[in-house]
């Protein structure tokens, strides 16, 4: 009888152990508390960027199938993309530049993210506007290329002269659709130095400058992707 009664008793704690935690969640759950600590701006960012990922994901997933059903040979890369400098042909130095440029950019950027939460506004805002001009520097550098390819190589988006018809549409929707993404970005920085600059977020904070370097940094991790696929496969 004295067991019987121990375990009557061990099973009355653990019922009114359970039902006390339960009443803390329940507790917790109705007071709203908050998991992290992370601004709404912030949050709507990492959404955007995740649907985005989507989008480019499937992109460079139908240019994979499309290359490798292709009937046709596919270009060589280093012959497209390729540049003749005083006399020498050689391949892919544009395209080398162009991801020299956007990797320098990702660093102006995390600089301009640090100095931010630092409170050293005119150090931000130089980074910033750097990063901009790095950025206009890519999209220009893209604009020749493209100019390169359709006048002088006779690509276009329903033909290829140097090979399957299928690469002129691949590259320019996705090429295209990435330098949207960079022009967008120019655009951005631009606009949230000025407002820096001008002191709009001196009493809100400088959560700002990371949200931006959130969306710059996704546009140069994609132009790694773009760069591996089209340029060097």
């Amino acid at each position: 009888m004295p067991n019987d009664d121990h375990q009557e008793d061990h099973k009355t704690n653990n019922k009114v152990s359970s039902a006390s935690s339960w009443q803390s969640v329940v507790n917790d759950w109705s007071a709203d508390k908050q998991s992290f600590d992370m601004p709404w701006g912030k949050l709507m960012m990492w959404i955007f960027l995740l649907s985005d990922t989507f989008i480019f994901s499937i992109f460079l997933t139908s240019y994979m199938n499309v290359r490798m059903s292709a009937t046709v040979a596919w270009p060589n890369p280093s012959e497209v993309f390729a540049l003749t400098i005083a006399g020498h042909h050689i391949p892919l130095v544009l395209i080398a530049i162009m991801t020299f440029i956007l990797i320098t950019s990702s660093g102006t950027m995390a600089m301009a993210v640090n100095y931010a939460y630092q409170g050293n506004k005119k150090k931000t805002v130089y980074l910033m506007l750097a990063t901009a001009l790095l950025g206009a520097s890519f999209i220009g550098m893209q604009a020749f290329e493209w100019t390169k390819l359709i006048v002088e190589e006779g690509i276009r988006p329903w033909g290829n002269p140097m090979g399957a018809n299928q690469f002129g549409a691949a590259f320019f929707m996705i090429t295209g659709f990435h330098g949207l993404h960079v022009s967008a970005g120019v655009i951005y920085l631009t606009v949230i130095a000025r407002r820096i600059n001008q002191g709009k977020y001196d009493e809100k904070g400088y959560h700002i400058v990371e949200i931006t370097g959130l969306y710059w940094h996704f546009v140069d991790l994609v132009w790694v992707f773009i760069f591996a696929f089209f340029y060097l496969w």
